[in-house]
């Protein structure tokens, strides 16, 4: 096997821990065991054989467009492929269909020879130029009709074939040496299946069947028939079949799905005309102790303004005294104060004023605080008044702030001794990005104790603190945390998408839990966060794939049947968004959505709103339909429609992920403004909007 050229080596380097990450969570985790070929895809840097635009998304495990409509598979389908050939560094191997190349610098990592067939002349000639830029000198490409293979190479030891075709090519069959293996996707319907065939002897072959997988068709002399160069009612059939386009499931079938879960949703649903009907449906979960309302995506204002009546009505004629929402404690504390008629705290001096503000400063909030404020007049009792309360971990710098601010007032020598620990973190109150950045390169948490220990003297003096002032020393308490959460979340956000996540959802769970045990015992809350928070993780690609879990996956673990989880969703429309993290917040057009997704389906249903009731509750055979595993929108304070397939869409069971389903066919964007402090003085919010 040739070794790498250095070349390709040092272009690695930036990517050789996300292909680590690649290796062992979606190969790996999944069974992928032969070591070569484990090695050989940690190796090769896949972002070097996708289109520039979509280098940030190689390492994820999904297929990916490239060019002449075609793709380059996903990372686990690669391995498990390859594994299937139980290659030998003494192999000679052909591929058919070399696309990017991706494959072929993979088998080359492995084997001695590797001929990859593509007979789409642009990818060939790419594909080419690709592998000796990047030194895959046994790697070689050719312009041909794959079908037939290359019998002046044969025989082969090994023979991969990343298309489907109607049968295996006899061709190919006969240019495998003896004990030579063929890996090929055969079949038209929805799923292919993937057939190993042995060679025997001569003239004896094996076939084992290895499940079902997904390709586009394996077009040629021994495959399928090339669009517009067949008869026309050859050409009619292959139409009808969804090859003709290159689809991954026949269109025929993939209406026929589509179509009949969109009628077992239209004979479920629950249609409403205005958010009093939605109310009243959603009642139905009013005796539970946790009601999550999610949203699918972060600036929409159906979204909020149905959170905020089904939360009215929860606190209203229900007893619910918690609101607890994906934002942060010090700034939703502001909001506190002014629905429960407390004194304003100090800090900060301006409420939700950084990235994203329109999250937090818009119209729809405004209106549910003021309503939150006249239902909590009402209430005699101020310990049965509903707080606003945050359950996020990014505000560093404010719960510093605050901590410090409370110990001035209890204990000036304990406050003393917490500025002295927290000046740790000065220089990276203002961007704590940074600290996470310092602390990776010279490879050491440098403020982890510090701040354990000024959390630890705050609890060790819990007694003495809360009897001078329970509510505000839990505020402190919470404040303390979260900056130990914080200096955790911004170091270990660096070594994993899992790791910071779960670390970022176990503190927000966590804090609902601590909230309800400081409300009392007959405390019930409600939590506002996007869908990916609220639906169990357990039943998506976030847990399946990623080892993430989430808030309605704890809360199911600790409260059972007394959690409901509750997702949203929409087709089209606007939303409130940005295209990069700091930027400008744009009203932006959301595009249709996939019809291989559970919005494609409501859509398909015809109901404009609905509330459809996905738990228990539910008939059995409506469940089950709507536990098969499809696509699910996500869009959070960033949307960039022209990757939205991999940016913005997962995979999820919806009738096991979430309790009930509330869709919105059309939306548009929160009533908030675009620049960056879009308010007069803070005071006078949520009036001065």
């Amino acid at each position: 096997m040739a070794a790498p050229d250095a070349k390709l080596a040092g272009a690695s380097d930036k990517h050789a821990r996300d292909r680590a990450i690649m290796v062992t969570r979606h190969l790996a985790a999944r069974g992928i065991s032969d070591p070569l070929v484990i090695a050989a895809m940690g190796k090769v840097a896949r972002e070097a054989f996708v289109p520039e635009g979509l280098k940030e998304f190689a390492y994820e495990d999904s297929a990916l467009p490239i060019e002449a409509g075609q793709t380059i598979s996903q990372p686990y389908i690669v391995a498990r492929m390859i594994e299937l050939l139980e290659l030998q560094p003494t192999d000679t191997v052909l591929e058919v269909g070399a696309g990017s190349g991706y494959a072929a610098a993979v088998l080359s990592r492995i084997a001695s020879k590797v001929y990859s067939i593509e007979r789409h002349e642009e990818l060939a000639t790419e594909a080419r130029a690709r592998l000796k830029r990047l030194g895959y000198a046994n790697a070689e490409i050719i312009f041909a009709d794959g079908t037939t293979g290359s019998p002046e190479k044969a025989p082969f030891d090994a023979i991969l074939v990343s298309a489907g075709g109607p049968k295996v090519p006899e061709p190919l069959k006969q240019q495998l040496a003896i004990g030579g293996r063929l890996v090929i996707p055969v079949g038209r319907d929805v799923h292919q299946t993937l057939l190993l065939v042995r060679r025997i002897d001569e003239d004896s072959f094996e076939e084992e069947d290895h499940g079902g997988v997904s390709f586009v068709p394996l077009i040629g002399a021994e495959g399928w028939v090339e669009p517009g160069k067949a008869k026309q009612e050859t050409a009619i059939d292959a139409e009808a079949s969804g090859f003709a386009n290159g689809l991954l499931m026949p269109a025929r079938r993939a209406k026929a799905i589509r179509t009949e879960l969109s009628h077992l949703i239209a004979e479920a649903a629950e249609p409403f005309g205005d958010l009093d009907e939605l109310t009243s449906l959603a009642e139905r979960f009013a005796h539970k102790r946790v009601v999550l309302l999610g949203e699918a995506t972060h600036g929409t204002a159906e979204f909020y303004d149905a959170r905020a009546a089904i939360t009215a009505m929860l606190v209203a004629r229900h007893g619910f005294n918690i609101v607890a929402v994906e934002a942060d404690w010090p700034d939703a504390a502001v909001y506190d104060a002014y629905v429960r008629g407390l004194p304003r705290p100090k800090v900060p001096q301006a409420a939700f004023t950084r990235f994203p503000t329109w999250m937090w400063r818009n119209g729809e909030v405004a209106d549910f605080l003021k309503r939150l404020k006249a239902i909590n007049e009402g209430i005699g009792d101020p310990e049965r008044k509903c707080g606003f309360y945050g359950l996020d971990v990014y505000s560093l710098g404010a719960s510093i702030e605050a901590v410090l601010l409370y110990l001035d007032k209890v204990d000036a020598s304990a406050a003393r001794i917490a500025r002295e620990r927290y000046g740790c973190l000065a220089p990276w109150r203002s961007d704590p990005v940074r600290y996470g950045r310092m602390a990776l390169s010279r490879g050491y948490a440098v403020c982890e104790k510090p701040v354990a220990d000024a959390l630890l003297d705050l609890l060790r003096k819990r007694l003495d603190y809360h009897f001078k002032d329970g509510e505000a020393f839990f505020s402190a308490e919470q404040n303390a945390r979260i900056v130990t959460a914080a200096e955790q979340y911004y170091r270990v956000m660096y070594y994993g998408d899992a790791v910071s996540w779960n670390l970022r959802d176990q503190h927000m769970f966590d804090t609902l839990e601590r909230l309800l045990a400081h409300r009392g015992p007959s405390s019930k809350a409600v939590v506002w966060a996007h869908n990916s928070h609220i639906g169990d993780a357990e039943f998506t690609e976030m847990g399946q794939v990623r080892g993430e879990h989430n808030i309605g996956q704890l809360a199911r673990g600790r409260f059972g049947e007394e959690a409901a989880l509750i997702g949203f969703g929409t087709d089209r429309g606007t939303v409130a968004a940005a295209s990069d993290w700091d930027g400008p917040m744009e009203i932006k057009r959301v595009r249709t959505a996939r019809d291989d997704s559970y919005e494609g389906s409501s859509r398909d249903s015809g109901i404009p709103a609905f509330f459809l009731e996905t738990g228990p509750g539910q008939k059995e055979h409506i469940r089950s339909a709507l536990a098969e595993p499809l696509l699910e929108r996500a869009i959070g304070v960033i949307y960039r429609p022209e990757t939205e397939l991999l940016s913005h869409y997962f995979q999820a069971e919806l009738s096991r992920q979430f309790d009930a389903w509330i869709w919105f066919a059309e939306t548009k964007a929160v009533a908030a403004r675009a620049d960056a402090h879009p308010h007069g003085p803070d005071e006078t919010y949520p009036f001065g909007l």
